[in-house]
């Protein structure tokens, strides 16, 4: 019973995952503005690193946390840079 319920909380999560990552896409494909795919980067970088934890929980291996802990921070650096270059500021 606990497998069952284990693997419907897995699909529903790959689902609810998968459709934010459609969405972002979406907004990164179309968004009229720079500052609207700015945000979809930053959404889009935020699931990769909830994806990486995800495969850390399952795989059983610390180091996928490692390697999503360096991501997130390079991302969030990353998005900080081209905001400001967007504002002007660099």
């Amino acid at each position: 019973m606990a497998t069952q319920v284990h693997g419907i909380a897995m699909l529903i999560f790959v689902v609810i995952i998968s459709l934010a990552v459609i969405l972002a896409g979406l907004r990164f494909i179309l968004g009229p503005t720079a500052p609207d795919r700015v945000v979809a980067t930053d959404i889009l970088t935020v699931m990769t690193t909830i994806i990486l934890i995800f495969v850390a929980l399952i795989s059983g291996r610390s180091i996928y946390l490692d390697v999503a802990l360096v991501y997130a921070v390079l991302s969030f650096i990353a998005v900080v840079a081209i905001a400001r270059y967007l504002e002007g500021g660099l």
